[in-house]
C-alpha cells in the first residue's frame, strides 16, 4: 500500500476515533520534562508502536545545556490550619508549578500569595507554570480560588524529589527503501493539555501506525522527547541520524478547530516547505502559511544553525494564538475527533508529496514526441481546450530537464502534485521520461 492509498482506507478514518482515545488515556499523568510521569506517557504510546528507550544521566553535558535532575511528584496541596485542602494537586496536575522544589510549613498569607499564579481575565481557569531551571515553588489557581484565601496562615505541603535521575526520550524508527530520514517529532512532556500538546503525540502515534504498513521510499523516524531539553539531547547524541534527515516536521496543536498552518523552516525552500505550501493550497481550505521565527516548539532546535534542519512545524492555531493555550481549557472538550483526522490526512498528504516529488529527464527532448501514437494524447484533435491531465503530460515533458523536481512542475502548472505524478509515471511506462538523482 502506498501513501497516497492510505487517505481512502478506511483503517485511517478509524485513527480519529483513536487519537481521541489516547488523548484521554494520557490526560490525567502528571508529566514534565524529566520524572516517571513521562515515562509512563512513552510506555502508553509503547504500547501502540514499537519503541527504543534512552535514558540521558542528569548531568549529562548536551550541547550548551545539563541535563537536569529528574523530578518526581507524590503530593502537592494548600490547605487550612484544620486540614481542608483549598488547592489540591489530586484535583489538576496543571496546579502545581512544574519542577517545584520540596517544602512542608506554615506559610502567612501573603507569603503565599507569591507563589500563586492566576488568570485575571479567566477567573475559572488554571494557568500552565513550570521553573524548570530555577530552584522554586508555586501553585497555579483560579482566580476564584485565589480571592477564597482568606485566612491568616496556609499549610503548604509539597511531596516532591530533585534527585540524580534521567532524562527520557522514545524514537519509533520505520526503514525505507533509503537510509534518508524524514523526522516527525513532539514534545512529551507537558501535563494535562490535550491539544497542546497530548494532541501532537496522538498523532504521532496514528502517523506512525499508518506508515509502518505502508511502502516508503524514505526512512521515518518518530521522536517523543521533552521539549526544548529533549530534542537538544537527542540532537547531541545523534549526529550520524542528524545528517540523514531530508525533511521533518514538528506536531503540536492539531486538535482544534482553527485553520492549518505551516510555519516554514528556516531554510524556507526547503521541499517539506514546498510540499505543505502545495498542498494547503490544493486543499481549498483557510490556512495560513508563516515564516520561519527562532520561537516556538522544537523546529527552533532542529533550525538552528549550527543544524540548519529542513524542519518545518504543522499545527492548527498555533501556540499562543488561542485562548487555552497554556490553561485548564485546554481540556478534552477543546479537541475533537473530526479536527485530529483532518489534520492527520493533511500530515498524510504532505508526506506523500515528499514521498513522490522526483526529478525526471526527457528522454525525447527535441519537440515534443508524438503521444497520440502512443495511446497518450485525444485521437480527435481541435478542441479548444485539452483536459488537465494532457495539460499535465506536456508541462513534465516540456520541463523535466534533470533538475525541476515534479513540485516545482505542478506549482509552475497550477496542477495537484497528483495529477503532475501520474503524468510522470505515464510517460516513464513508455519511456519518455528516466529518473535522475
Amino acid at each position: 500500500m502506498t501513501v497516497a492509498e492510505l487517505l481512502s482506507d478506511p483503517r485511517t478514518d478509524r485513527e480519529a476515533g483513536e487519537m481521541k482515545a489516547l488523548v484521554g488515556e494520557l490526560y490525567p499523568i502528571p508529566r514534565s520534562i524529566t520524572g516517571e510521569g513521562l515515562r509512563r506517557t512513552l510506555q502508553a504510546i509503547g504500547r501502540r508502536i514499537p519503541l527504543r528507550f534512552t535514558e540521558v544521566p542528569s548531568g549529562t553535558p548536551v550541547l550548551d545545556w545539563t541535563i537536569p535532575n529528574e523530578w518526581n511528584v507524590a503530593d502537592a496541596y494548600v490547605a487550612r490550619t484544620r486540614g481542608e485542602r483549598v488547592i489540591d494537586f489530586r484535583a489538576s496536575n496543571l496546579h502545581l508549578v512544574g519542577y517545584s522544589v520540596p517544602i512542608r510549613r506554615r506559610v502567612p498569607l501573603a507569603e503565599l500569595k507569591e507563589h500563586l499564579f492566576s488568570l485575571p481575565d479567566h477567573p475559572d481557569w488554571i494557568p500552565y507554570r513550570t521553573s524548570y531551571y530555577q530552584p522554586n515553588w508555586g501553585f497555579c489557581v483560579t482566580r476564584k480560588q485565589l480571592e477564597s484565601l482568606t485566612d491568616p496562615e496556609y499549610d503548604v505541603v509539597i511531596d516532591t524529589t530533585l534527585t540524580q535521575g534521567s532524562l527520557t526520550y522514545a524514537e519509533c524508527l520505520l526503514p525505507g527503501e533509503t537510509g534518508e530520514e524524514v523526522l516527525l517529532s513532539c514534545h512529551a512532556c507537558h501535563p494535562s493539555l490535550a491539544n497542546d500538546n497530548l494532541s501532537g503525540i496522538a498523532l504521532a502515534t496514528s502517523l506512525a501506525r499508518l506508515l509502518d504498513g505502508a511502502r516508503r521510499r524514505y526512512t521515518y523516524r518518530f521522536l517523543f522527547a521533552p521539549g526544548t531539553i529533549g530534542a537538544i539531547a537527542w540532537l547531541a547524541r545523534n549526529e550520524e541520524a542528524v545528517r540523514r534527515i531530508r525533511a521533518g516536521l514538528v506536531i503540536a496543536c492539531v486538535g482544534d478547530a482553527g485553520p492549518i498552518h505551516y510555519k516554514k523552516s528556516r531554510r524556507g525552500d526547503a521541499a517539506v516547505d514546498r510540499a505543505a505550501a502545495h498542498v494547503l493550497r490544493a486543499s481549498g481550505r483557510a490556512h495560513r502559511i508563516v515564516e520561519f521565527s527562532p520561537y516556538g516548539y522544537d523546529e527552533r532546535q532542529y533550525c538552528s544553525p549550527g543544524f540548519d534542519l529542513p524542519v518545518g512545524s504543522l499545527t492548527r492555531t498555533p501556540h499562543g494564538c488561542f485562548p487555552e493555550y497554556h490553561t485548564s481549557a485546554d481540556d478534552l472538550g477543546f479537541i475533537s475527533a473530526r479536527w485530529l483526522g483532518e489534520s492527520l490526512r493533511c500530515y498524510l498528504h504532505v508526506i506523500d508529496v515528499v514521498e513522490n516529488n522526483r526529478r525526471y529527464r526527457n528522454t525525447n527532448p527535441h519537440c515534443e514526441p508524438q503521444l497520440g501514437r502512443r495511446g497518450l494524447y485525444r485521437a480527435i484533435g481541435g478542441s479548444p481546450s485539452p483536459g488537465r491531465s494532457e495539460m499535465a503530460l506536456l508541462w513534465v515533458l516540456n520541463l523535466s530537464d534533470g533538475a525541476t523536481d515534479l513540485l516545482a512542475i505542478a506549482d509552475r502548472a497550477q496542477l495537484d502534485f497528483d495529477t503532475v505524478r501520474d503524468a510522470a509515471d505515464l510517460l516513464c511506462s513508455h519511456r519518455l521520461l528516466e529518473e535522475t538523482v
